[in-house]
């Protein structure tokens, strides 16, 4: 019995490698662009008072910083690739071993994707390619 895939994308290893320096600098930005919404936040909370007459340059770069957010994590999303932890930058990749769904699995600081695990058992059970 076959059983129904969870993803629609399978990368190879080679795939997954060649996003991993794309991924790698949207990893940054997000970071970047959470302490900019969290400074932001700060900054304009008097902005946000009751009755305040919201506008400006301040909101406009605060919402084109939130904009910019959602799209990063939305390529992740529409390219299959789960951002498990993003402080510790924990990455799986849906990839295929045999006919069997895994996920190729790259912590931010290793030089390669060089592990894998199934669907169930998480970063606690990877295993080296």
């Amino acid at each position: 019995m076959k059983l129904p895939r969870q993803f629609t994308h399978h990368y190879t290893l080679a795939e997954a490698r060649a996003l991993l320096p794309r991924v790698q600098g949207w990893l940054v930005e997000i970071r970047e662009l959470q302490k900019a919404q969290e400074r932001a936040g700060e900054r304009n909370a008097e902005l946000f008072a009751e009755g305040r007459d919201l506008g400006g340059e301040r909101i406009n770069d605060h919402l084109r910083s939130l904009a910019r957010l959602h799209s990063l994590f939305a390529e992740f999303q529409s390219r299959e690739i789960q951002l498990k932890d993003l402080e510790r930058g924990l990455l799986d990749f849906p990839s295929l071993r045999g006919n069997q769904e895994v996920l190729l699995c790259w912590k931010e600081g290793e030089d390669d994707i060089e592990f894998w695990h199934d669907l169930e058992s998480g970063y606690a059970g990877r295993e080296p390619l």
